[in-house]
């Protein structure tokens, strides 16, 4: 009897296990199907250690299991059942990732495109039931990894090998001795010295962060302007590319024409001689000109008046301006050539040449009548058209000064206009005021300068182009301005440059 009442316990017991083993598989089939859920698929090269029910994780978090691995062509079809709760977009992604060193992967998910709009929509659409996920990354397989591996031992091993012969040696490893006790010793007196300094080493790179740090922004914006100004220098001598040559054509040709012109020099001065030795007999006119006392002095009288008029010119002043501005939103540069002839110093005259990458605008206007017109329509219309070519521009002006402002009026950029310029600062700041153009659009072009000379003869200068139209344009630019004095000193230099060509 209490034999039977054990066996009958114990089999009680085993029921009870199994029963619960079977609770437990359950539950946990259920927890890996992860219930109701929606099905996507994505497409690998190869999905090795991928298994059916492996985890599917966002952040770390499983939100879905793998449902199968088929075969689609010559890819690995992967179905995934994701949760209900969890939003897929288009721009889906989903990688492979190694678990453990056994091999086992997991996918890893990227939902996509989280923004949305001020209607609470996403910007991107959700993705649909059986949708499929583009972007599929596969991880690398244990045989990259091992072919990885074996170049790592080759390199390693060339490493051994160079070692043994550098230091295999009883004298090698004297000198290593020796050069790691030098080591050493230079890195103790390294150590004394930074701690004796450790203060000041501490305060300096104090500074060096805080000046990093601030610098940081205006750095990034220097480099994003310099990239930006190569890119349109590179894309300025390709469009040039055809003139350069030109030009390179047109100075082999200066270079011939001017060893003609030595040719003819020197016969010139040959005739020269012939015409001196003959004034020197006194023969020809010049030749009884300086020997007849009565022409003498009415050469002499003559010269006089010369002089007078030599003596205006000689206070004639020369200025050259050369100065180039950079268009920002036409992405262009725009080159002066000026010359002021001042006779006076609260005068001058201005030439100006100018190429305006944005051409020269004529418009012209058409009346065409209608024979007869149709119904509802007028006998006659005008039409405008607005023509743009590429030529160089001019200005030819008279400025006056009175006090700290200069007024100008004449032809500016080959149209008719006028101009005011302030002098401030020991006149080392200029602004400058434009109107012209005048008719050709809705408003007259206005031009707003400032210049400012930031050593002597070179000015940096900016401003707003047409600040009155929907073509208005902010530029920045560069100036040198040379007078009489700086072209006497350059003009010996350039005709030696000469002599040697």
């Amino acid at each position: 009897m209490r034999d039977s009442l054990r066996t009958a316990k114990v089999g009680l017991l085993v029921v009870v296990g199994l029963v619960a083993a079977f609770a437990i598989y359950r539950y946990v089939e259920e927890r890996a199907s992860g219930g109701d859920g929606y099905r996507v698929y994505a497409l690998f090269d190869d999905a090795r250690g991928l298994v059916p029910k492996s985890r599917v994780v966002i952040a770390g978090i499983p939100v879905g299991i793998i449902d199968r691995i088929t075969l689609d062509g010559t890819m690995a079809r992967v179905d995934i059942v994701i949760n209900d709760g969890v939003a897929l977009h288009r721009d889906a992604s989903v990688a492979m990732r190694t678990e453990s060193l056994l091999g086992e992967k997991i996918l890893i998910l990227n939902p996509g495109t989280m923004t949305l709009t001020t209607a609470g929509d996403p910007v991107v659409p959700l993705m649909e039931e059986g949708g499929r996920i583009t972007v599929a990354a596969s991880s690398p397989g244990m045989d990259e990894l091992m072919a990885q591996m074996s170049r790592v031992l080759e390199n390693v091993q060339g490493v051994t090998q160079q070692l043994n012969r550098s230091f295999g040696t009883d004298a090698a490893g004297a000198q290593m001795s020796a050069a790691l006790q030098s080591l050493s010793e230079a890195l103790e007196a390294v150590n004394r010295t930074i701690q004796s300094n450790e203060e000041a080493i501490h305060h300096t790179l104090e500074n060096i962060d805080r000046t990093t740090t601030a610098a940081q922004p205006h750095v990034a914006e220097i480099l994003e302007h310099v990239e930006s100004a190569t890119r349109n220098v590179a894309e300025l001598l390709s469009e040039r590319r055809p003139d350069l040559d030109r030009a390179t054509g047109e100075l082999d040709d200066t270079i011939a024409s001017i060893h003609s012109a030595a040719d003819e020099l020197n016969g010139v001065l040959e005739d020269t001689h012939d015409v001196t030795g003959r004034v020197a007999r006194g023969e020809g006119t010049i030749g009884r000109l300086t020997s007849d006392e009565t022409l003498i002095d009415e050469v002499e009288g003559a010269a006089e008046g010369v002089n007078t008029l030599v003596g205006g010119l000689a206070r004639l002043r020369t200025v050259v301006e050369l100065r180039s501005e950079y268009n920002f939103f036409a992405s262009t540069f725009k080159t002066y050539f000026s010359i002021r002839l001042i006779p006076r110093e609260d005068r001058y005259f201005l030439v100006q040449l100018i190429d305006d990458p944005r051409g020269f605008r004529s418009v012209t206007r058409t009346t065409v009548q209608r024979t007869p017109p149709a119904p509802g329509e007028a006998y006659q219309y005008t039409e405008q058209r607005s023509t743009v070519t590429e030529k160089l521009r001019f200005s030819i002006m008279l400025a006056k000064r009175i006090g700290f402002a200069t007024f100008r009026f004449g032809l500016l950029e080959s149209t008719g206009g006028l101009g005011v310029d302030l002098h401030v600062f020991e006149d080392r700041l200029e602004l400058t005021t434009d109107v012209f153009d005048i008719g050709e659009q809705i408003f007259p072009r206005l031009r707003l300068r400032a210049a400012f000379e930031v050593v002597s003869r070179v000015w940096i200068l900016g401003g707003v182009d047409d600040a009155l139209n929907d073509s208005n344009d902010f530029f920045l630019g560069l100036m040198l301005r040379f007078d009489d004095q700086d072209l006497k000193t350059i003009l010996p230099f350039v005709g030696g440059i000469s002599g040697g060509l």
